[in-house]
C-alpha cells in the first residue's frame, strides 16, 4: 500500500524526468525529407554537427511539417552552449535573460538556436505562484524534451539522417488529433501560465482536441495570468490573433474561461453586442489575409478590436459637454491606458492605432480641399480600409465608403465633380483660420 501511495504521489514527476529511450522514426515512415527544411537551418545543424555537437530542428517546425502545414520558423536545439554556438557562427548574437538563446543569421534567415534545457530543481528561481523566473540550466536532450510544454512540440528532426526523435509519443498524439501536456498540467501551468493561452491557440490552429487532463485546470487556474508580464501577454495575444484562426481561437478562449477581467481585450471582443459584427468581420478579414500569405498590420488589427470601446467612451464624453475631436483623443488615451495594464502594446503600434482612429471623423468631410489632403495622409489606406469595415458592419452608411472608393480612383476632373457643396459653417470657419483678425472677430473672445 505504501509503495502504491508513493507511486501515485511521485509517479507523474518521475515520468517527466525519466530518460527512457526515444522512438527514432525514419523518413520512410514520416515522409519529411531534408529539402523540406530551410537552407539556413540545415547549414546551422551541419555546422554544429561538424564540430561534434548534436543539433536538431525542433518543435513547431517539425510539428507543422507532420500535419502538412508550412512552418514559419525553423528553431534549432543543440547540446552546444551559447558561447560555443557563437564561436561556431560569426553572424550570431546571444539574447534573453530568463534563458539565453542565440540568433544565428544565415543569408536572409535568422535561426533561433537553444541549448538543451535541464530539469527544474530546488535552485530554480520562481515567484510565489510557482512561475519560473530564471532557469539558465543546461541538460541532456531527454531533459530538454521533458521541459517542453506539449508532446507535439517535443519532436526533434535530424537533417543528416532525416529521422525524427520522439520522446513523448508526439507523433502518435498528432495522428490522434490530441494536444497533450508533458507532465502534470497544473504544475506546468504554474511554471508558465501563458501555456494556457498557447494550448488554446495551438488546438484551434492545428484542429486538435485539448486532452481533458490539460483542459480541465485552465478555468480553475486562469487567474494566474494576472501575474504574467504585460509584454509576454501582448506577444502571445498577437500570435493568437495573427494565427490565421483567430475567430476559432477567440471562441475557444471564451469556452475555456480565459476572459472576464483576466484579459480586458477579450472582454471588449466578446461582450459588446454593438461591436460584435464589426470585430468578427475584422478577425475574419485578418484570417483570410494570413491564409493567403498577405501581410497584416498589428496596429490595424488592434485598432479594430478596440474601436467600439473607444466609441463608447467618446459618446459619454460628448454627452458630458466635451467638443467632438478633443473628446475622441481623450477616449483613445483612456482605452489604450486600460489595455496597457495587461497588454504592453508597443509605442509604435499604439501610434498606428491612434492614426487610424483619428482619421475616421475626417472621412465625413467630402467638400472643399479636405478630401484631397486626406488622400495624401501616410495612413490614408489603413484608415480607408477601416472605414470600409465600419460600413460593412452597418456602423456608418455604405454610401460613405463607396464615395471614398470612387473618389480615390477618379481623375482630377472627376474628383472635383464629386465634391459636395460646402456648408456655410465650414466656409466661415475656414475664413476665420485664414484671417483671425478680420473685422467683427474678437481675437480675445472666450466664446
Amino acid at each position: 500500500m505504501i509503495r502504491k501511495l508513493i507511486s501515485r504521489v511521485f509517479g507523474s514527476k518521475k515520468a517527466v524526468a525519466s530518460h527512457h529511450e526515444p522512438a527514432v522514426i525514419p523518413v520512410s515512415r514520416h515522409g519529411i525529407t531534408r529539402d523540406r527544411i530551410s537552407a539556413g537551418s540545415r547549414r546551422v545543424c551541419e555546422g554544429l554537427q561538424q564540430q561534434g555537437h548534436k543539433a536538431y530542428v525542433v518543435g513547431g517546425a517539425v510539428r507543422d511539417l507532420l500535419i502538412g502545414a508550412e512552418p514559419k520558423d525553423f528553431d534549432i536545439a543543440t547540446d552546444a552552449t551559447p558561447d560555443e554556438i557563437r564561436r561556431a557562427f560569426r553572424r550570431s548574437r546571444a539574447i534573453g535573460r530568463r534563458f539565453q538563446i542565440v540568433h544565428v543569421m544565415m543569408g536572409q534567415e535568422t535561426m533561433e538556436v537553444t541549448t538543451f534545457r535541464g530539469m527544474l530543481d530546488a535552485n530554480t528561481k520562481t515567484d510565489e505562484h510557482g512561475r519560473v523566473l530564471h532557469d539558465n540550466v543546461f541538460g541532456s536532450q531527454a531533459d530538454d524534451a521533458a521541459r517542453r510544454d506539449f508532446t507535439a512540440n517535443a519532436l526533434y528532426y535530424d537533417p543528416a539522417t532525416e529521422a525524427i526523435i520522439d520522446y513523448h509519443h508526439g507523433v502518435g498524439d498528432l495522428k490522434q488529433k490530441t494536444l497533450r501536456m508533458i507532465g502534470e498540467p497544473r504544475a506546468r501551468y504554474r511554471e508558465d501560465p501563458v501555456r494556457m493561452l498557447r494550448a488554446v491557440r495551438l488546438a484551434a490552429k492545428l484542429g486538435l482536441i485539448i486532452d481533458p487532463a490539460a483542459s480541465k485546470p485552465i478555468r480553475e487556474m486562469a487567474e494566474l495570468l494576472e501575474n504574467v508580464p504585460p509584454a509576454r501577454l501582448f506577444d502571445e495575444m498577437l500570435k493568437l490573433l495573427t494565427s490565421g484562426h483567430s475567430v476559432n481561437c477567440i471562441t475557444r478562449l471564451r469556452d475555456e474561461g480565459l476572459h472576464h477581467g483576466l484579459l480586458p481585450l477579450l472582454d471588449v471582443i466578446l461582450e459588446q453586442p454593438m461591436g460584435e459584427k464589426f470585430v468578427m468581420l475584422a478577425l475574419a478579414n485578418t484570417d483570410d489575409r494570413v491564409r493567403a500569405g498577405k501581410g497584416i498590420s498589428p496596429g490595424f488589427l488592434f485598432a479594430t478590436l478596440l474601436w467600439h470601446e473607444v466609441l463608447a467612451h467618446w459618446e459619454k464624453l460628448k454627452a458630458a459637454g466635451e467638443t467632438k475631436i478633443p473628446a475622441l483623443y481623450q477616449a483613445m488615451d483612456t482605452v489604450l491606458d486600460v489595455q496597457g495594464e495587461k497588454l504592453a502594446i508597443t509605442r509604435r503600434i499604439a501610434g498606428d492605432i491612434k492614426d487610424i482612429w483619428s482619421l475616421q471623423p475626417r472621412f465625413e468631410s467630402r467638400a472643399g480641399k479636405r478630401p484631397y489632403g486626406l488622400l495624401e495622409h501616410p495612413r490614408f489606406r489603413a484608415g480607408y480600409d477601416f472605414l470600409l469595415l465600419r460600413a460593412e458592419s452597418g456602423e456608418v452608411e455604405a454610401d460613405l465608403g463607396d464615395w471614398w472608393t470612387r473618389f480615390q480612383n477618379a481623375d482630377g476632373e472627376g474628383r472635383a465633380q464629386m465634391l459636395l457643396p460646402e456648408q456655410a459653417g465650414d466656409r466661415k470657419r475656414r475664413r476665420r483660420r485664414r484671417n483671425p483678425a478680420a473685422p467683427g472677430v474678437d481675437r480675445n473672445s472666450t466664446q
